[in-house]
């Protein structure tokens, strides 16, 4: 259907002016007047409307009054003309109504909720909140490839179905073939039946494998979903998440952590460049000071404490927090946010945590308690980015896997990596909705995915 989208017009409008013009899209709002109608037209280009002019002694009323209807899609052709009110308008000639649309339409009214459109997730997109967040999702997967292409990474793609935990937490989702009911006297006898013939999950990381890529490849990249069954219902989990996960060989923790500085500040700066409009939006709607925000992050130094001192920090700070600190303690939400929003102000990178309550494949510090590992911490999110050496010392590794009761037969091909060849090598894993919220200022992360799978909801 021949048709020129709504951004092209507004982008290069003086191109158009004066000429004929054929426009698609979905009416967002409309008014009447004694001899004017108006149509607001959305098309998904960009998140300005379209004003189309309906001259009632032009054009007459059976032709356009079925086209009066919000959500209702339409094709319509007129003369492109300035206005001083709306930059561009069209002057309706011919309107054809696409898709009608009845009353119960639920996106009525011009402002929502956002907890009423978490329930109407399949119409969501058509309303400016939820355009933007996914004009904004999109340009930043764009700019995450982008950084990556131009910094000679191989983009490489890891299984989604696994039969490993590389996070030796246990919150993973089973793949099965299986009926559930079945004559099996045994778990082991229950899995042999399986499509695999042994127990397979969706994956909650493609590190492991991504790290096998990087000992021949040098240096790659992983995009894709992952997948955590953790019973958490807050507004910064979901059970189905994009996640990106470099892997550099020859690079210790200190190269990886100037490498996430780099690729932070790159993609959002490509953000703010290309969506403007979109981050204009959400300075008014979701966060005020957001570009401030955002311009501030892109232009100074991160900070850079350790766990140790993150701690003495927080106790000398004088605030009643609802998790105690103590040394060995998981950093909290409020820890995180009282270091990046009330001591430094900024992002903050937190190394050298304890081995307790890292991954086992994170490089053993010196000292025997600490691991060299690193989270970035963020203002109004807090930690986005987790980070580490990887241990190159396959007894070292084996005797981590140990300590936590995992099985090292199921993990041959990962301890082979530290037979061969090994490599020092560090990597990074940034949940692709953590930044997405930070950059829009978006609170819930139920409102960057499409389809949001959480505790309970499918």
């Amino acid at each position: 259907m021949k048709h020129t989208d709504i951004k092209e017009l507004f982008y290069d409008g003086e191109k158009y002016v004066g000429g004929s013009v054929i426009v698609c899209g979905w009416v967002r709002t409309w008014r009447d007047s004694k001899s004017i109608s108006f149509i607001e037209l959305n098309d998904g280009t960009c998140l300005k409307n379209l004003q189309l002019v309906f001259d009632k002694e032009k054009i007459s009323e059976e032709s356009y009054k079925e086209a009066l209807v919000v959500g209702s899609a339409l094709k319509a052709e007129g003369e492109f003309i300035a206005s001083e009110r709306n930059g561009y308008e069209l002057v309706v000639k011919n309107v054809e109504v696409l898709g009608s649309c009845p009353q119960d339409y639920p996106l009525q009214k011009k402002h929502h909720t956002l907890e009423f459109l978490r329930t109407i997730p399949h119409l969501r997109p058509r309303t400016k909140y939820f355009e933007a967040v996914f004009a904004v999702r999109s340009r930043l997967s764009y700019a995450i490839h982008k950084y990556f292409q131009e910094h000679g990474y191989k983009y490489v793609h890891t299984p989604l179905i696994t039969g490993s935990d590389c996070e030796g937490a246990g919150e993973m989702f089973r793949v099965t073939t299986m009926p559930w009911k079945n004559d099996c006297k045994t778990e082991e006898e229950y899995f042999s039946r399986d499509f695999f013939g042994r127990r397979a999950n969706l994956t909650v990381s493609g590190q492991l494998e991504g790290e096998m890529a990087a000992m021949g490849l040098g240096k790659i990249y992983t995009f894709g979903p992952t997948f955590r069954a953790e019973h958490s219902n807050t507004t910064r989990h979901a059970a189905e998440f994009w996640q990106i996960e470099p892997e550099v060989c020859f690079a210790d923790i200190h190269d990886i952590i100037e490498i996430a500085e780099d690729f932070i500040k790159y993609i959002i700066k490509d953000v703010v460049e290309n969506c403007p409009s979109e981050i204009e939006y959400f300075n008014e709607r979701a966060e005020k000071g957001l570009s401030e925000k955002l311009a501030n992050v892109i232009s100074s130094d991160f900070a850079k404490i350790t766990y140790t001192e993150a701690v003495e920090v927080l106790k000398k700070s004088g605030k009643e927090f609802k998790f105690p600190v103590e040394w060995g303690c998981d950093l909290q939400t409020e820890h995180e946010r009282y270091l990046t929003e009330e001591y430094y102000k900024k992002p903050v990178f937190v190394v050298d945590y304890p081995a307790d309550i890292k991954a086992f494949y994170m490089k053993q510090n010196a000292d025997g308690s600490t691991v060299a590992a690193t989270d970035l911490l963020v203002p109004g999110i807090g930690e986005i980015i987790g980070c580490s050496e990887r241990e190159a010392d396959i007894e070292k590794l084996k005797a981590a896997m140990e300590k936590r009761n995992m099985p090292l037969e199921a993990y041959t091909e990962y301890l082979d990596l530290r037979k061969y060849g090994t490599v020092p090598h560090s990597g990074f894993g940034l949940g692709l909705e953590r930044i997405l919220m930070y950059i829009t200022g978006v609170q819930n992360i139920r409102d960057t995915l499409l389809f949001p799978r959480t505790v309970g909801s499918l």
